[in-house]
């Protein structure tokens, strides 16, 4: 199969769909692949790394689009990139289409066969492809924070840990899940006061096993949410219902009762986010204020340590990847439920039933559509 793999062009997007590693484990499956120049710049890997593996290099992405027969990305294809889209071709990536009426229609349109990394499942259970980033952008969401709380960046000018003899912030997290997992264990690593809610049972004991008592879990209820959100410092929305829009936990009443200079940090924004109040923003203008309250609500956290992102992306992506380029997608799919339920649209067809229900699409199974391969 021939693997194409385009610079990624969102705002300070500097994350690859392939690393120069992956590629050669595609070329010595018999794969051709074909890197846009300058893709891999953000990971410290030119084109000369692409080549000594075999990759061949084109200098636009349109030529990217026109020959390949899989394209591999990151974050979901801009307007640009969704006019390239051709009938049966592949797209494997980051869709996040319940809350994006326009990129669905346009990936309806386009006939291609497009699979989303967020909505693969595992046999054990959760989303494999999802949870290397959830992992980081958890992490970077109290960084983020941290940076949101000082004086000079709109914040109540808090030290997240306190220090002797002053509080520490109080941070609470919405969610008890991979990115709230991780955001808990870099806020209590910094000193913050940190709370956990979430409305399983198991995830709570989840938590108090893996960090014991210095972390404080409450179960999730309307007065829990209100209560601890309006008394905290940082508020980390991190709650994710697979393909499916984020719940609106957070009111805009609510946002107006917090303490000015508070920070909210919207990690569900891909899915549409968790606060009334949330709209996407970018690394270049990432935080905006409402009632007093700031809101950092980056769409592409991850892309901010592209490094560290693309590698273990790929640790999750790369195996997914070969399986679809060596038995072709009709095969792979058909073999693989769990892959199979990445298939978001197919052929004009919305084969997702969250974001059909979302978006008011006819809901179609993909079986329907791919045939039984082989």
């Amino acid at each position: 199969m021939r693997i194409g793999v385009p610079k990624e062009i969102k705002d300070h997007e500097y994350r690859v769909g392939l690393t120069p590693d992956s590629v050669n484990e595609a070329v010595l499956h018999g794969h051709e692949v074909i890197v846009e120049s300058g893709a891999g710049d953000g990971i410290g890997a030119d084109d000369s790394e692409y080549t000594a593996v075999g990759a061949k290099v084109a200098a636009r992405a349109e030529t990217i689009f026109e020959r390949a027969e899989m394209i591999v990305k990151v974050k979901e294809p801009l307007a640009p990139e969704r006019a390239m889209l051709r009938e049966g071709q592949i797209l494997f990536t980051y869709l996040h289409l319940a809350p994006d009426p326009e990129q669905t229609a346009d990936l309806v349109k386009s006939g291609a066969v497009c699979i989303a990394y967020e909505t693969v499942t595992a046999p054990s259970g959760g989303l494999p492809l999802l949870a290397p980033m959830s992992e980081v952008a958890g992490r970077l969401s109290i960084q983020a924070a941290a940076h949101a709380l000082e004086r000079v960046n709109g914040g109540k000018g808090m030290l997240l840990g306190g220090v002797p003899g002053v509080l520490p912030a109080k941070v609470v997290i919405l969610g008890g899940g991979v990115v709230g997992t991780h955001a808990a264990h870099i806020a209590m690593g910094m000193g913050a006061d940190t709370w956990a809610i979430d409305h399983s049972a198991e995830a709570l004991k989840a938590l108090w096993r893996q960090f014991g008592r210095p972390l404080d879990t409450v179960y999730s209820t309307r007065t829990a949410i209100e209560r601890h959100v309006t008394d905290a410092d940082v508020v980390i929305g991190s709650v994710l219902i697979p393909g499916a829009a984020a719940p609106k936990l957070v009111s805009a009443d609510m946002i107006r009762r917090m303490k000015p200079g508070s920070v909210v940090v919207d990690v569900a924004i891909d899915q549409g986010g968790c606060f009334e109040t949330s709209r996407p923003t970018t690394h270049s203008d990432p935080t905006y204020v409402v009632d007093d309250v700031v809101h950092y609500c980056v769409a592409n956290m991850p892309g901010a340590v592209p490094r560290t992102s693309t590698y273990a992306l790929n640790n999750a992506t790369l195996p997914h990847v070969l399986r679809v380029a060596d038995l072709g997608f009709r095969n792979a799919l058909t073999d693989d439920p769990h892959l199979r339920n990445g298939l978001n649209v197919c052929f004009g067809e919305v084969t997702c039933r969250s974001v059909a229900d979302a978006l008011g699409y006819p809901y179609r199974d993909a079986m329907d559509l791919i045939g039984g391969g082989r």
